[in-house]
C-alpha cells in the first residue's frame, strides 16, 4: 500500500517547534541589533528624528496660537492648550539633543531620551487630534486615524528598506 501522507515543512512535534520559534526569534534579534548598530542607520535616524521633531514644534505652535487670546476654552481646547504645553518643551530637548547626536554621530542610548520621545511625540499627536476636534469631532477622529495610518506608512517602508531581503551583506 503506497502512503499518500504528506509531511508539512513545519515541525509538528511541539517541543521542536518552540526550539525552532526560539531559534527564529534569536536570529531576528541578532539581525534587528546588528542593523541598529550601523553607524549609517544611526545618523538617518537622528535625521529624521530633528525632522520630525521640528515639524511637530511647528505644527504645534500655529495650532495653539489662535487659543492663546480666549480667555474660556472648551475641552477639546483645554486638552490641545495642555498636550502642546507638554510637548513643546520636551520636543525642544529633543531638538538639542538630536544636534548633540549629529555632532557626535551617534543616537543616545538613554532610556531618558527615549521616554521623552515617546511622550513629546504623543503628547503632540494628541494636541493635533484635540485641536482638529475642537473644530469638528469627525475631523478629530480622523487626524488621530491618519497619524497612525502614517505611523504604519513609515514603519513599512522603512522596514522594507533596511530590513527587506538584501543583495550585498
Amino acid at each position: 500500500m503506497e502512503d499518500n501522507s504528506v509531511n508539512p515543512p513545519w515541525p509538528t512535534d511541539p517541543d521542536e517547534a518552540r526550539a525552532e520559534a526560539a531559534k527564529v526569534l534569536a536570529d531576528a534579534e541578532a539581525a534587528v541589533q546588528k542593523h541598529m548598530a550601523d553607524p549609517e542607520v544611526q545618523k538617518e535616524w537622528i535625521r529624521q528624528n530633528g525632522l520630525i521633531y521640528s515639524a511637530l514644534i511647528a505644527i504645534g505652535v500655529v495650532m495653539v496660537q489662535p487659543f492663546l487670546q480666549v480667555s474660556e476654552l472648551n475641552v477639546s481646547a483645554k486638552i490641545c492648550v495642555i498636550s502642546f504645553a507638554v510637548a513643546l518643551p520636551v520636543l525642544s530637548a529633543l531638538v538639542l539633543v538630536t544636534h548633540q547626536e549629529n555632532f557626535r554621530q551617534r543616537a543616545s542610548r538613554s532610556k531618558f531620551v527615549e521616554v521623552g520621545r515617546n511622550v513629546g511625540q504623543l503628547a503632540a499627536v494628541i494636541g493635533v487630534g484635540a485641536g482638529f476636534w475642537h473644530i469638528s469631532w469627525i475631523a478629530g477622529v480622523a487626524t488621530v486615524v491618519a497619524a497612525c495610518f502614517g505611523i504604519a506608512i513609515h514603519s513599512a517602508g522603512y522596514s522594507r528598506l533596511e530590513l527587506g531581503k538584501r543583495t550585498a551583506e
